[in-house]
């Protein structure tokens, strides 16, 4: 950094084929400016006496002011942070670079460089809420910013872009969800994507729903839109938001195409919702929807209920459910509580002819799983397999030509009119 007199490379008289220039960009800028006289000699002093100082406040701040290795790698930075700001700010022309290095110190040029890696580094990598500290930068980031000040200006770009990339979906996330009365911090906790809120923000707002979506909500928009469109996919219109800010534009019409491009998959009523969403790769994760374990199991105790009670009539006796499990069990089309003689019969013949497949335990317990109310389930599920112990044998009996025993058992444990 003490020697100023550059020198100046000369091109042959009409040459076609121009040479790469490795020198960083501030030693170009500034020899630029001495050739041009932008740049006098008392600006080259102060940038000699400036940049000492500054490379030993680098290595203090990276490691140590007190060995060599440091101080060397602190003449890198210095040059390269220099060079990355100069570059970035001027947009490349040598004459603005040199008039930048007349009019400003050697120091604050370094310190410009300094702030635009540290924004850098404080911009979010990915486009997960979860994955995003939101706190800025801080000392935890050194070790980053000791990288990147040795980095060039086409990886500062290429990494700006992404990082910016990355923030603009986020942004366009939670501008999106807060129409659907979803924050930041709510984002953040359900550890989600932005692209798979965006997705569902924009289905969602195309289909008139106010808020965003629990599982159940989710799946019954997509059932409408296999109901209405059928298997016609270029009857599904997913529109941009009208008052959306302009440079979020690109980024959410982007996640809306690749929405549009899953459609012709959820109208596939061959595949059912939740196996599309749940256990299909290219779709698990895609989208989002708002965890909550009480709302399902409110759904669920509302449906059990409802249908429990439809079929019960409100009996809970062991007869009149034991009679239920095992019309179930027996496959029969419309479960009852109370079976007439003929019908007893009829479900004891199917059971012999079958064989041993002719009651199925497990059809029972699904039945109650899906239906009884919560509370009781593991009563009637051990209600069920004492009645099955003890009454198989009599009933899948061949042996019981007239279904007397059979019978029997039936009126005795069972509801049989």
């Amino acid at each position: 950094m003490s020697e100023h007199a550059l020198p100046d490379p000369t091109s042959p008289s009409g040459a076609t084929v121009s040479l790469f220039d490795a020198r960083p960009f501030f030693e170009k800028a500034l020899q630029h400016g001495v050739r041009h006289g932008i740049i006098d000699q008392a600006k080259l002093e102060a940038i000699g006496r400036d940049a000492p100082k500054g490379m030993v406040q680098i290595a203090a701040y990276f490691g140590s002011e007190f060995l060599r290795p440091e101080l060397e790698r602190a003449r890198e930075r210095i040059v390269n942070l220099v060079s990355l700001y100069l570059e970035d700010s001027c947009g490349g022309d040598l004459n603005l670079a040199a008039q930048s290095l007349r009019d400003h110190s050697f120091l604050s040029r370094s310190k410009g460089g300094s702030d635009m890696l540290k924004r850098l580094i404080a911009m979010p990598q990915t486009s997960h809420f979860a994955m995003n500290e939101r706190t800025g930068f801080t000392d935890d980031h050194i070790p980053q910013l000791g990288k990147w000040t040795l980095r060039s200006i086409i990886e500062y770009r290429a990494e700006l872009a992404r990082r910016t990339h990355a923030a603009h979906l986020m942004e366009a996330a939670l501008w999106l969800a807060e129409d659907l009365g979803f924050d930041a911090d709510e984002l953040a906790e359900a550890g989600t994507d932005a692209d798979a809120v965006i997705r569902t923000a924009l289905l969602m707002l195309a289909h008139g729903q106010a808020e965003m979506p629990d599982w159940r909500s989710f799946g019954n928009v997509v059932l409408n839109l296999r109901k209405k469109a059928g298997i016609d996919a270029s009857a599904v219109r997913i529109g941009m938001p009208a008052d959306l800010p302009a440079h979020l534009h690109g980024v959410v019409d982007e996640v809306r195409q690749s929405l549009l491009a899953d459609v012709p998959a959820m109208l596939d009523a061959e595949v059912q919702i939740r196996k599309l969403f749940h256990q299909t790769p290219a779709f698990m994760g895609r989208y989002f929807w708002i965890e909550s374990g009480l709302a399902e199991v409110d759904h669920h105790e509302r449906t059990a209920s409802t249908t429990w009670k439809k079929v019960t009539g409100g009996h809970s006796d062991e007869g009149a459910l034991l009679t239920l499990f095992l019309c179930v069990a027996t496959g029969a089309k419309s479960p009852k509580t109370l079976l007439t003689e003929t019908q007893a019969k009829t479900l004891v013949r199917k059971v012999r002819k079958a064989g041993k497949t002719g009651i199925d335990v497990d059809a029972a317990l699904h039945y109650i799983e899906a239906h009884a109310p919560a509370a009781y389930q593991a009563d009637y599920a051990q209600l069920w397999r004492s009645f099955v112990d003890e009454a198989r044998a009599t009933l899948q009996s061949d042996s019981d030509y007239e279904l007397n025993d059979a019978m029997a058992l039936l009126r005795r444990e069972c509801h049989v009119s």
